[in-house]
């Protein structure tokens, strides 16, 4: 059973506000869907507990932290076993903010920040080609942002 299985139409309706704009007051939420504000409090919960909601915070630009450069590395690795061990290093640099593992022309695909071209240098050659494991790394700098969104909720 999928998740979306547990999710009542007052929990699409809260979704759908809180992932427009996560700030949105639950007095608000609670306001525009016709219910307490405790009913919110509790549904949310739920959404937590179940996995639906998988995380909150703000997101800072990494640029006003002196990250100027955003890639993403495709790494091909020695054998698709070595996944947990690779990725358990990859884990230590905490400059890569993401990893999937992947089907494909590469095994891992990661995303990372540097500060400036020398710091790429020293994450790429220093840090993540060196892991064992890694066979070969090929980086895509990133120039823009043109889509950055949640699925929509309906």
């Amino acid at each position: 059973m999928n998740s979306m299985g547990h999710i009542d139409e007052l929990d699409r309706n809260i979704l759908k506000i809180i992932t427009n704009n996560a700030r949105t007051p639950f007095k608000d939420v609670a306001a525009e869907c016709h219910v307490s504000r405790a009913a919110v409090h509790q549904h949310v919960q739920k959404l937590y507990d179940n996995g639906v909601i998988t995380g909150s915070g703000f997101q800072v630009d990494p640029k006003m932290l002196g990250y100027n450069l955003c890639l993403y590395v495709g790494i091909t690795l020695e054998k698709g076993s070595m996944y947990k061990a690779v990725t358990a290093e990859l884990q230590k640099i905490p400059e890569v903010v993401e990893s999937v593992f992947t089907l494909g022309a590469f095994s891992i695909i990661i995303k990372l920040y540097a500060r400036d071209d020398r710091h790429l240098m020293e994450l790429l050659n220093g840090k993540i080609q060196c892991i064992p494991g890694i066979s070969r790394t090929e980086s895509l700098t990133v120039l823009e942002t043109g889509i950055n969104r949640q699925l929509p909720i309906d």
